[in-house]
């Protein structure tokens, strides 16, 4: 089987109203599970680059790049295709603020957008990578 490499890098962008922090997390049209925005990185651009870029078209807002949470790595089968490959994927994941911006200014790729109370995010997320990743940005936020 042909094996490829995927880099991708997205964001847990936040907003906190009076002691209410809400995380912007995406429905994806073709699989239909809840996750965080990202996506891959495109040629000459840094992951910070290509993380904001991802959450301002999966998400439809612009945010304040604030820091790296964590990086991690995993193996799939892409089937997508006519031939199956296999694919290790790095996903660098980064803490963003919210400036501005309309969550219903999404793009294609993206069923659905929605402002989730933190901790009603860590119970909706379909993966268990992102869970971790936001169980760290919790961390950072307070």
């Amino acid at each position: 089987m042909k094996t490829s490499e995927r880099i991708s890098a997205g964001g847990v962008a936040y907003k906190t109203i009076e002691d209410r922090t809400e995380i912007a997390i995406i429905r994806t049209s073709k699989e239909g599970r809840w996750q965080l925005p990202k996506g891959i990185i495109d040629p000459g651009e840094t992951p910070e680059q290509a993380a904001l870029r991802e959450v301002r078209e999966e998400a439809g807002i612009d945010c304040e790049l604030l820091k790296k949470i964590h990086s991690f790595d995993y193996w799939y089968v892409d089937r997508w295709g006519q031939i199956p490959v296999r694919v290790h994927k790095y996903v660098h994941f980064f803490l963003m603020k919210f400036l501005h911006g309309d969550i219903a200014d999404h793009d294609d790729e993206v069923d659905e957008v929605r402002w989730a109370e933190i901790d009603e995010t860590l119970d909706l997320l379909a993966f268990r990578a992102e869970k971790q990743v936001l169980t760290k940005a919790k961390e950072m936020i307070s």
